[in-house]
This record gives structure tokens, C-alpha cells and sequence, in this order.
């Protein structure tokens, strides 16, 4: 990201912060989990449309969500969203771009942040994930670090608004890079799903 657009992510990750820390009252753990330096993919539960903004102001360093192209065609939204880093993805079928601008994030020792059940599960449990996030770590050598949410589905409820909690897991690295069999991809993904999972469960 430019001067400009960081400029953007850092004031509106502050005034989230505000908002979440003294309305929402949140609880925040294991940032000191967080890699400082190198490329990461962020792996996250997925049940509220909050959650990208929990996550991003969260983590200590700034991420490039990966979203679902029909956001970028929402008159302010698209351009408020594209401003913040974020990119397009097609869901439910192969997107060599949206492929290539992750590698280059990663790659460029950036920070990337993925919603690997691929939809919101409104039930508050964990669903399927889907194997993408696994295949950029085991491609780049990029750890994956578990992200648990807690409570986002809440956030405002009944005409006010609600705590939450976000858990920061400690990273999860591939066991290598460049080359893997399909086995190794599918190990990353449990991994990485029993470590939200556990996160969960502790918080």
C-alpha cells in the first residue's frame, strides 16, 4: 500500500479502536503471538459481517483481506474497502487474480487475512474450511496464525452494543514450501482449524 492508502488504515484502525475498546468494551488476547516481521496469512471464524474489522484491528500489523467481489460493487463501500487493502475474490470457483495479488502479499512480507469456512456461520460454530489459506502458506512458507471471535454476532443487539472477544493464536508453520502433496495441504487446514477450535473453547 501507498503513503496514502496506509495513512487511511491507520486512522480508520484507530477510530475502531476507540469505538470497540470504550462502546464495545472488547477483550483482546495474544497479540505478542502475532509474527512482528514476514509475510502471514491470518486464518479466522467467520460469523458476523464486524469480523474483518475485528481482525484487522486486532492484529498489530496491517492486513489485506482477501472479500468477495460483489462488496466492490457497493457504491461507497467498494471504494472504502479497496482503500483499506482489501482485494476481490470470485467465490466458488478458481480466481487465478485474486491467486496472484495473495502470492505478491505474501511474498512482499505483507500480512494477509482469509476467512478460510469461506462464509459467515451464523450458528456461531466452526464450519468446513476450505484449503485455500493452507496452500499460500505451504507455496510461500508464510505461517498461518489462528484467530478465534467471540461474541461479533453480538455486537449490537437490541439496540445497544455488546463485548466481544478476539484470540490470537501462535503461529502455525509449514512443514515446507514450494512443493506439497494434497496430504500435507489438508494437515495445515485441520491444524489450523483445531487451533481456532481450542481457542474457542479456552476463551
Amino acid at each position: 500500500m501507498g503513503d496514502s492508502p496506509a495513512l487511511f488504515y491507520r486512522i480508520a484502525k484507530f477510530i475502531c479502536y476507540l469505538f470497540f475498546r470504550y462502546i464495545c468494551r472488547w477483550e483482546v488476547r495474544g497479540q505478542e503471538n502475532f509474527p512482528r516481521e514476514g509475510p502471514a496469512v491470518v486464518v479466522s471464524n467467520h460469523v458476523s459481517f464486524w469480523d474483518p474489522v475485528a481482525v484487522g484491528v486486532a492484529v498489530p500489523r496491517p492486513v489485506r483481506f482477501m472479500a468477495k467481489e460483489e462488496l466492490f460493487r457497493i457504491p461507497l463501500l467498494g471504494q472504502v474497502i479497496r482503500g483499506l487493502g482489501a482485494f476481490p475474490v470470485r467465490r466458488g470457483r478458481s480466481d487465478r487474480q485474486a491467486l496472484k495479488e495473495s502470492l505478491e502479499i505474501l511474498r512482499s512480507g505483507q500480512v494477509l487475512g482469509m476467512f478460510p469456512e469461506g462464509t459467515r456461520v451464523r450458528t456461531g460454530g466452526l464450519g468446513t474450511f476450505h484449503n485455500g489459506a493452507a496452500v499460500l502458506s505451504l507455496k510461500t512458507g508464510a505461517p498461518l496464525v489462528p484467530v478465534a471471535l467471540k461474541g461479533t454476532q453480538n455486537i449490537f443487539s437490541k439496540g445497544w452494543f455488546r463485548p466481544f472477544q478476539v484470540f490470537i493464536g501462535e503461529p502455525i508453520y509449514p512443514g515446507c514450501k514450494g512443493s506439497y502433496t494434497p496430504f500435507e495441504v489438508e494437515e495445515l487446514s485441520r491444524r489450523a482449524r483445531e487451533a481456532i477450535a481450542k481457542l474457542l473453547s479456552e476463551g
